[in-house]
C-alpha cells in the first residue's frame, strides 16, 4: 500500500485505541458512552486500523480487543527519566505532517532551544534527500529536537555525524548488538536500516543559528509497514534481547543528544571523530560512491575529516566527499 493511500488516524481513532490499550475486550456500546459518540462512530473510527500496523479483534457479543496495543508516549514519564529535564520543553502530539516541519516553523517564531516534538503518527514523514519515512502506530519513534547555537551555519559541519554518535551511545546502553553507522546519518545492522537522522538548519553563516534534529527509529515493524518501504529495513526488536519501553528509549536518546550537543557547541565534531569512525560499518572497506551526476568513484574508506566529510582512498589519490552529495554502497 502506498503511504498516500493510507487514511491518517482521526482523533476519535486515537481516543478509541487508548481505551483499548489494556488489551481487554471492550464493547462498542460502552466505548461510545465513554467517548460521548455513537456506536457507529466508534466502529468507523476502528475500521481498517490494520493499515497502521495494529491487530484488532472484533468479536460479536464481546466487543473489541487490541492485541498489540501501542506504548503511548507520556510527558510525565519522559521527564521522570531525564537526568536534566529542565533542558527540554517536550510536547507530544497524536499526528502532524512531520515533526521536523512543525518544529522548523516554531523555530522561526522563536521557540526555545530544547523544544521537543514527538509524534505518534506522521502523515508526511521525511528522510534525507526528500525520501519518505514510513512507520506504524506505536512501533517506532519519530521526534525532533530544536537546538540553538551562538555560532553560525558555517560551524555546523559534522553535526549529523555527531547525532549519530549520540544515537549509538544510547543504543549501546541498552545492549543493542550488531549495529553501526553508515555515512552520513543512518543507523543499520546486517538486515537493513534501523534509524535515520534528518538535520535542518536556520540562521546566518556567521550566527546565530538554530537546528532541528529529526530522528526516526524502527522499534518493531509489522509486515504491513515493511511492505511500504523500498529499501532493506530492520528494527530494534531484531537487535536487542528485551525491547525497551518507548518513553524510556526516547528519554535516553534526548539525554545523550543534550550531552553531545554541549560538547559540539564548544568544540565541534572533531572530538567525536574517532568514536564515529569506530562505529562506521564501512571503515577501511572498499566502497562504490554514487554521485549526484550518476558518476561513480571506487575506493577505500579511510575515515572522516574533522568537519565530517568522508575520506576515500582512490587510485587517483585521497578524495573528500561532503555530506548530502553522495550515496554510499558497499562495492
Amino acid at each position: 500500500m502506498n503511504i498516500s493511500e493510507i487514511v491518517p488516524p482521526k482523533s476519535l481513532t486515537f481516543a478509541s485505541l487508548r481505551l483499548l490499550s489494556d488489551g481487554e475486550f471492550h464493547s462498542g456500546e460502552a466505548m461510545a458512552q465513554q467517548l460521548g459518540v455513537s456506536r457507529a462512530s466508534v466502529n468507523n473510527a476502528l475500521r481498517d486500523v490494520d493499515q497502521y500496523g495494529l491487530t484488532l479483534f472484533s468479536v460479536k457479543g464481546r466487543g473489541y480487543r487490541l492485541v498489540n496495543a501501542p506504548q503511548w508516549l507520556d510527558v510525565a514519564r519522559l521527564n521522570s527519566m531525564l537526568r536534566t529535564p529542565e533542558v527540554f520543553h517536550i510536547e507530544l502530539a497524536d499526528t502532524a505532517p512531520s515533526s521536523n516541519t512543525v518544529l522548523l516553523q516554531r523555530a522561526a517564531l522563536g521557540a526555545a532551544s530544547g523544544s521537543v516534538l514527538a509524534l505518534e503518527w506522521q502523515t508526511a514523514g521525511r528522510g534525507r534527500l526528500g525520501r519518505a519515512w514510513h512507520s506504524g502506530l506505536g512501533n517506532a519513534l519519530t521526534f525532533s529536537l530544536l537546538w540553538r547555537f551562538d555560532f553560525g551555519l558555517a560551524a555546523l559541519s559534522g553535526l549529523s555525524l555527531a547525532v549519530g554518535v549520540a544515537t549509538m551511545r544510547a543504543l549501546r546502553k541498552l545492549d543493542v548488538t550488531g549495529i553501526g553507522l553508515k555515512w552520513p546519518n543512518d543507523v543499520l545492522n546486517a538486515q537493513g536500516k534501523l534509524a535515520g537522522i534528518l538535520i535542518e538548519a536556520q540562521g546566518d553563516m556567521l550566527g546565530p543559528s538554530a537546528v532541528v534534529i529529526g530522528i526516526g527509529m524502527n522499534l518493531c515493524l509489522p509486515p504491513a509497514v515493511v511492505q511500504r518501504i523500498d529499501q532493506p529495513v530492520s528494527d530494534l526488536a531484531q537487535a536487542v534481547a528485551v525491547l525497551p519501553e518507548r518513553n524510556d528509549l526516547l528519554a535516553l536518546l534526548l539525554q545523550e543528544l543534550a550531552d553531545m550537543l554541549s560538547v559540539f557547541s564548544r568544540q565541534g565534531f572533531a572530538p567525536l571523530r574517532a568514536e564515529w569512525e569506530s562505529y562506521h560499518v564501512y571503515q577501511n572497506r572498499q566502497v562504490r560512491m554514487l554521485l549526484p551526476d550518476n558518476t561513480q568513484v571506487s575506493g577505500i574508506v579511510r575515515g572522516v575529516t574533522g568537519e565530517g566529510a568522508l575520506s576515500v582512498e582512490t587510485k587517483q589519490g585521497m578524495k573528500i566527499f561532503n555530506a548530502g552529495e553522495i550515496s554510499l554502497r558497499e562495492a
